[in-house]
């Protein structure tokens, strides 16, 4: 199994250089996260990736601990003035090693969730370690949707990844890509349609539930 962070700055080395590639028209692109734009989760991932357990307690601290306040002065601080100001700020960061108070493994969740909330509006893609995305996948699973995870809106439902070997949960089945199961099950609609099942249509009215009512959290769809 693969150390945490080799994942993760694998993972922002391969960010890094699909936002090399794109212009900066492309920057003010609506995300797959609420409202914010593609330049906005770029900025809240180096806020993460800056965060440390103390940074972490005296931002939200500082918020009021509003978890929703808290990240979204993340993204007005490391915002730069362009994209490409605010690309050299990811670059200082990818191999840093900070964590907020929580699962290692949610570091793995960021990067992965929020790089596609950035890539497939664009029509980007990467081709994730499995590993990693099963790993995102079984902690969204088992954590709470209070933490960002996604306990309450499978409970019910079993889950079968079709490319990997993985099944968790019991109920009535949802089958799909390890991938699109991640991203259904951290609110990303748009990953619904790649699933089926008769528990599909279960997930479908879980997860609008969830979107309609909550804000940004590790892997939650909504920032503001």
């Amino acid at each position: 199994m693969a150390d945490v962070w080799t994942i993760v700055h694998a993972e922002r080395a391969a960010l890094i250089a699909d936002l090399e590639a794109i212009d900066d028209q492309q920057w003010d692109e609506p995300s797959l996260c609420g409202e914010w734009s593609v330049h906005d989760v770029v900025a809240h991932l180096i806020d993460t990736a800056r965060t440390t357990r103390l940074s972490f307690v005296i931002a939200l601290a500082r918020a009021r601990f509003d978890f929703d306040r808290q990240n979204t002065r993340g993204v007005e601080r490391w915002r730069g003035a362009s994209p490409q100001e605010t690309l050299e700020q990811l670059r200082r960061v990818a191999t840093r090693t900070s964590t907020p108070p929580a699962h290692l493994d949610t570091r793995i969740v960021e990067e992965i969730v929020h790089g596609e909330d950035i890539r497939r509006p664009l029509g980007l893609t990467r081709n994730y370690p499995r590993d990693a995305v099963v790993r995102a996948l079984r902690l969204q699973a088992r954590t709470s949707a209070s933490l960002g995870g996604a306990k309450e809106s499978i409970a019910g439902i079993r889950l079968t990844a079709t490319d990997a070997d993985v099944t968790i949960g019991e109920g009535s089945d949802v089958a799909g890509p390890a991938l699109s199961l991640l991203l259904a099950i951290s609110g990303r609609r748009v990953a619904l349609d790649e699933l089926t099942g008769p528990g599909a249509t279960v997930l479908r009215a879980a997860i609008s539930s969830r979107t309609d009512s909550q804000a940004d959290g590790p892997g939650r769809p909504r920032p503001a």
